[in-house]
């Protein structure tokens, strides 16, 4: 059984990251499917709803960077995205993105994403109490727990101080990792 997914961002990709409400704009509070951000909206959501919302789309561009992952054009294309904020600006959750920030329950059994994010161990714990239930999950440290089986990860939320530059790069290492060991 396939769950409703919805966010912003690309229906199918390299990652998803799951936080639970979208922003607070009437615009958004009905969302039942994926769509991609238009340029600008970024600043547009950014400016309308505050502080909050511009940490978690600098840290979402900021863990892209930090990825480098080779299957994602933030590294390919780096002539047209020569910094996060570059990135941010012209690509991040837009149409031709590789990423999606998701509203819904992570279903990981239809394949959409390879890798499953979640972001807050509060809300994580929600979500495989109530609707995850994943036998191969286990707890790195307080913070960051992974289930390589269903590639899916759990971090701190996308503020600054939860999820700092030191928590970026190790998502981003847990990630490479597993995708190394994946190849050989």
């Amino acid at each position: 059984m396939n769950l409703p997914t919805y966010g912003f961002g690309a229906e199918q990709g390299l990652l998803a990251i799951y936080i639970e409400h979208p922003p607070a704009l009437s615009e958004f509070q009905k969302l039942n499917k994926v769509i991609a951000l238009q340029e600008g909206e970024v600043d547009y959501i950014n400016q309308q709803c505050g502080n909050g919302w511009r940490k978690v789309f600098n840290v979402y561009a900021k863990f892209i960077a930090e990825l480098s992952h080779p299957d994602h054009d933030f590294t390919n294309q780096s002539k047209h995205y020569p910094s996060w904020q570059k990135y941010r600006d012209k690509r991040l959750l837009q149409q031709g993105c590789q990423e999606a920030l998701l509203f819904s329950v992570p279903d990981l059994a239809a394949n959409r994403y390879d890798w499953h994010i979640i972001a807050g161990r509060t809300y994580a714990k929600a979500l495989l109490r109530d609707h995850i239930f994943t036998n191969s999950l286990h707890w790195i440290d307080e913070e960051f727990a992974i289930d390589p089986v269903n590639k899916l990860l759990i971090c701190p939320y996308l503020d600054y101080r939860q999820l700092s530059n030191i928590k970026i790069s190790k998502l981003a290492e847990l990630i490479l990792t597993e995708h190394a060991k994946v190849i050989v």
